[in-house]
């Protein structure tokens, strides 16, 4: 399927490795322009030249950390009329005791996974209105519909994220905008093996071990390869997928077993 989405601006955050990388790839694929952001400018020189060689795609880099002002700023100096952006803080998300939490920890949590997207989402969204065309895709985590205990404030900074997005695409979707929010489960990342790594040593367990239960608890039998989480963010940014906004998209093997 052509998606058509050929020569379209694209801004992926989180861009140099792991989802993000994977969505830029599968942009490219599809004809888009590429700007990829995150925090160190050696991995995303290195990403751009992979994700150049293997899509053919015109590839920039922007060096900033998303969830400052001053990275979003870098941001959109270097693609002020993007037509898809893809958010992602490439924070990643740590156990913490809620009751010792103090309130700057909550803060910078929000600040991380909540404000980060939504001031993004607001410097682009009015340029997309005036040119009809626009797709915005927010990478969270499967965990969102069931929390886990000791993630409280990954979790609520990502659902206000969701709730706020929910309220807001109904004003912006007749102009052929539109925002969605992919919850990825178990995927081949460094995040991911970089947790399951911390779980066992909290655990006093093996990396190995830890390992074998995700995949037994996961029925499609394995982790996900990244390109599965990329194309399915590139198809949201697609000129077919017009009709389909403000959801919660989970892709995680068959993990959550709720209906909504």
């Amino acid at each position: 399927m052509d998606l058509g989405i050929s020569g379209r601006r694209a801004i992926v955050c989180g861009g140099s490795k792991g989802l993000g990388k994977a969505s830029a790839i599968s942009l490219g694929r599809e004809g888009a322009e590429i700007w990829i952001a995150a925090r160190s400018q050696g991995p995303l020189d290195e990403a751009a030249g992979e994700i150049a060689a293997e899509t053919g795609a015109t590839v920039h880099t922007v060096a900033g950390d998303v969830t400052t002002e001053q990275g979003r700023a870098a941001i959109i100096a270097a693609c002020p009329e993007p037509d898809i952006l893809v958010t992602n803080p490439g924070v990643r998300q740590v156990p913490a005791d809620f009751r010792t939490m103090s309130r700057a920890d909550w803060d910078g949590w929000l600040e991380a996974h909540f404000f980060s997207s939504l001031e993004l989402i607001r410097a682009v969204v009015p340029g997309m209105c005036e040119r009809k065309f626009g797709r915005i895709v927010n990478m969270s985590v499967s965990f969102i519909k069931f929390p886990q205990v000791n993630f409280a404030a990954s979790h609520a900074a990502r659902l206000a994220l969701s709730g706020a997005i929910a309220a807001m695409v109904r004003e912006i979707i007749g102009d052929n905008v539109t925002i969605n929010t992919v919850c990825p489960g178990l995927f081949d990342t460094e995040a991911l093996h970089t947790n399951l790594h911390n779980h066992a040593r909290r655990g006093n367990t093996t990396y190995e071990a830890i390992v074998e239960d995700r995949i037994r608890t996961c029925p499609a039998g394995r982790i996900a390869d990244p390109s599965e989480c990329g194309d399915l963010v590139a198809y949201l940014c697609s000129a077919q997928s017009g009709f389909m906004t403000g959801q919660n998209i989970v892709n995680d093997g068959g993990v959550y077993q709720g209906l909504f």
